[in-house]
């Protein structure tokens, strides 16, 4: 794993514990970071996730997992993210950068402010 990387990781855990503080970590190890909902989903009877970082060969992976529940939470995707989007809830990343972080940033917050919506299409 590089040192770029790993750099980035450590970048992205902090944007996602400050962006979303009423989430709750449930994994935190040097190459996997994951937040769920401090609530529990009615079909799994376990939180719901919320988000999660994993560094992986060739790229750093941040998950919003609301974008796939939340339709309308797409729309606030600034086309800045849409070059790093993989699937509906993935942006990678090979390198730091400070812009697209920001707007990583703003949309994470919009997804944890979206958490009363988020509960009712997921159910608590």
């Amino acid at each position: 794993m590089s040192d770029e990387f790993q750099a980035i990781f450590a970048q992205l855990r902090i944007l996602m514990i400050e962006a979303a503080p009423g989430m709750v970590v449930t994994d935190d190890t040097p190459t996997n970071f994951t937040l769920k909902t401090p609530w529990i989903e009615a079909r799994t009877k376990e939180p719901a996730w919320f988000g999660w970082i994993a560094i992986k060969k060739s790229y750093v992976a941040y998950h919003v997992m609301p974008l796939y529940t939340l339709s309308d939470l797409n729309g606030a995707v600034p086309t800045s993210l849409e070059k790093r989007r993989q699937g509906k809830t993935c942006f990678n990343f090979k390198k730091a950068d400070p812009m697209l972080f920001d707007d990583l940033r703003r949309l994470t917050e919009a997804a944890a402010s979206m958490e009363p919506q988020l509960r009712a299409a997921i159910g608590e």
